[in-house]
C-alpha cells in the first residue's frame, strides 16, 4: 500500500536524497575553508568576540580530538559525519554570536566579500536540519551562564594561587 504524503512535502527517503544533493553543493564552500579558518582565528583572537562562543568552538575541537563519538569513526562513510555536523554547527553558532560590525571589520581585513560570505553561510545552513540548529542554538548562552556562575564563586584566583604557590605539587 502506498504511503500518502502531505502536499508539497517529501517522504523520508526523498528528504534524505535532497539533503545528499545539497551536500554536493557544499564542495565549493569547502574549497574556501582556508580563508574562513583565518577569519575564525582572527575572530577568536579578538577580545570583542563573546567568550561563550569561543568556548563553543573549543568544545567542538574537544569533540573532534576525543576518541568517543556518537557515530564511531570506524563505520564506513557515516563514521565522520557526526564530526562534520559538530564542526559545521559550532562554526555557524560561533559566527551567529559575533557582533556584525566586528565580523564586517574582519571580512574587510581578510579581503572576503560580504555577499560571498553570506551566500556560503546560507549554503551551509541549508544542509543542517532545522531542529538540530534550534537545539544547538541554546548552547552558547548555557556556556556563558556556567562561566558566569563559576566566576561568581571566586574559585579562579584561589586555584591560580594554589598552582603558583612555591612548593606546590600541582
Amino acid at each position: 500500500m502506498a504511503r500518502k504524503q502531505k502536499k508539497g512535502r517529501l517522504s523520508g527517503s526523498g528528504r534524505a536524497f535532497g539533503r545528499l544533493l545539497s551536500m554536493t553543493a557544499f564542495l565549493p564552500v569547502a574549497s574556501r575553508a582556508p580563508i574562513y579558518a583565518r577569519l575564525i582565528w582572527a575572530l577568536v583572537l579578538d577580545e570583542r568576540t563573546p567568550m561563550g562562543h569561543k568556548a563553543l568552538l573549543a568544545g567542538a575541537l574537544g569533540y573532534l580530538v576525543l576518541p568517543a563519538d556518537l557515530i564511531p569513526d570506524r563505520i564506513p562513510l557515516i563514521g565522520g559525519l557526526d564530526d562534520l555536523v559538530v564542526v559545521v554547527l559550532a562554526v555557524d553558532l560561533f559566527l551567529d554570536g559575533v557582533p556584525d560590525e566586528l565580523l564586517g571589520e574582519k571580512l574587510d581585513e581578510l579581503g572576503i566579500e560580504r555577499s560571498a560570505f553570506d551566500r556560503d553561510v546560507a549554503q551551509i545552513r541549508r544542509i543542517m536540519p532545522a531542529p538540530v540548529r534550534r537545539a544547538i542554538r541554546r548552547v552558547p548562552q548555557a556556556v556563558g551562564l556556567g562561566m558566569g556562575a563559576l566566576r561568581s564563586t571566586g574559585i579562579g584566583p584561589r586555584v591560580r594561587a594554589w598552582i603558583t604557590k612555591e612548593g606546590s605539587r600541582a
